[in-house]
């Protein structure tokens, strides 16, 4: 699944450099592509905190402080988390009780971070290193594409 991703990627963005519209369609490309996924989506940083970015699934939660939660924890420590259990990982913040794992990982360019790719599971231990490895490929190749530096115009200090 994740080399066809890799290959579809850049034709699913080609021409279009919007920020929010790539997010929209990288979100929907993979929720519609993975299995045992309930929420794809992102959280964007406006300077104070993590705000509600385009996403597929459940509404969620709008905002996260930064250091709690899986999403807050991975945009403080710039690392990518994955959780088997939500449960288990402290403060981890419900937004839908039937997410059982997740997968964080941190959106950054040239040192600057500007929030996280969100996946959630509603089944225990489901994201793995091959995940890990693939996701991270693909987001690096959607920021590459993207004008992501208009996250900061757009949302900072929403």
């Amino acid at each position: 699944m994740y080399d066809l991703l890799i290959k579809q990627l850049p034709h699913v963005l080609e021409g279009e450099t919007n920020v929010i519209t790539n997010f929209a369609n990288f979100s929907a490309l993979l929720f519609n592509s993975m299995e045992n996924v309930n929420w794809v989506g992102f959280y964007v940083f406006t300077g104070k905190e993590l705000l509600l970015g385009p996403f597929q699934g459940k509404p969620a939660c709008v905002r996260l402080q930064l250091g709690k939660g899986v999403c807050g924890t991975s945009f403080a420590t710039n690392e990518t988390l994955v959780v088997d259990n939500v449960d288990e990982f402290p403060g981890h913040i419900a937004c839908d009780a039937e997410s059982k794992s997740e997968i964080v990982i941190p959106i950054a360019k040239d040192g600057d971070l500007y929030g996280v790719l969100d996946i959630d599971s509603p089944k225990l231990s489901r994201f793995d290193e091959n995940d890990k490895k693939n996701l991270e490929i693909l987001l690096n190749l959607l920021v590459e594409n993207s004008n992501i530096e208009e996250l900061s115009r757009i949302y900072l200090d929403t």
